[in-house]
């Protein structure tokens, strides 16, 4: 995956704390910040899921669309 340089502006607290985990975990500190904002956004979820994932694209496109389907019928 494609990483993006960026700067962030966080309390010093939150930032001793990254560098406190990154030390524990031997990660990076923007490791630790990717992890942090992957959680909180529910991203890890998804990956998740899509490791667990054995349908095929095509298979995986019906069950969305059937779902969508299913809650539009629900909300009208």
């Amino acid at each position: 995956m494609a990483k993006t340089r960026t700067t962030l502006t966080i309390d010093e607290d939150i930032l001793r704390a990254v560098k406190v985990r990154a030390a524990r975990t031997g990660k990076g500190d923007s490791e630790v910040i990717e992890d942090a904002v992957r959680q909180a956004l529910g991203l890890d979820l998804l990956d998740r899921l899509w490791a667990r994932n054995d349908l095929d694209e095509t298979a995986a496109v019906e069950v969305a669309v059937e779902a969508q389907h299913r809650t539009r019928r629900r909300t009208r």
